[in-house]
């Protein structure tokens, strides 16, 4: 799939909620990898990013071969902040750029949005990032930003399952060039009695 500025994003990947740092991360991004997995996703609120960068390296995994993915936490939101959090994230997960950023939680602080996004523009325009993006948007808070900003945001992570859509929010996205990501797509292995149903 293609984001919004052309770069190209797999369209299956292993988020890192909850892994913990050795046997467990190293053994299941040495898996995913072989299996075919090009992205990963983790976030500062995780506390794993470090984690994540020397499961990389442990598997000889090339940087170039994964889309890697992590997210501002709340408390490190604002402008410099977040630019600060970023340069952190960047030294943890071992690399250079990110292939996407995203602001992990709106809040109701519009202020706090709107000067941590000018942050998220800045390490893109300095190529610290790949692609820019939100998680946890609703529609006024997309709507708010998209007002705001001169970058528009190229992904929305939200929660998405086969038993949880919102085509309100879905159609404003795709109209707007968003990605839609879905974080627990298959409810973390929680499949209950309807998932397995469907996929019969």
């Amino acid at each position: 799939m293609k984001l919004a500025n052309g770069i190209q994003i797999p369209e299956i990947g292993l988020g890192v909620y909850k892994m913990q740092a050795g046997e467990e991360m190293n053994r299941a991004v040495g898996e995913a990898y072989r299996l075919g997995y090009r992205l990963f996703d983790t976030a500062q609120m995780y506390g794993n990013e470090a984690a994540l960068g020397a499961a990389l390296q442990v598997n000889h995994i090339p940087r170039e071969d994964v889309f890697l993915i992590s997210k501002v936490n709340n408390s490190d939101q604002w402008y410099e902040p977040t630019l600060a959090s970023l340069h952190a994230s960047l030294e943890k997960l071992q690399t250079d750029y990110l292939d996407a950023f995203l602001i992990h939680w709106p809040g109701q602080n519009r202020e706090r949005t709107d000067s941590t996004w000018r942050a998220m523009e800045h390490a893109y325009r300095d190529g610290l990032v790949k692609s820019i993006g939100v998680c946890n948007f609703e529609l006024p808070q997309l709507e708010a930003l998209l007002q705001h900003c001169e970058i528009p945001p190229m992904i929305n992570q939200i929660e998405h399952t086969p038993l949880l859509h919102d085509p309100e929010l879905l159609s404003f996205c795709n109209s707007h060039g968003i990605q839609v990501m879905a974080w627990a797509p298959l409810l973390r292995g929680k499949f209950g009695e309807v998932i397995p149903e469907i996929a019969k």
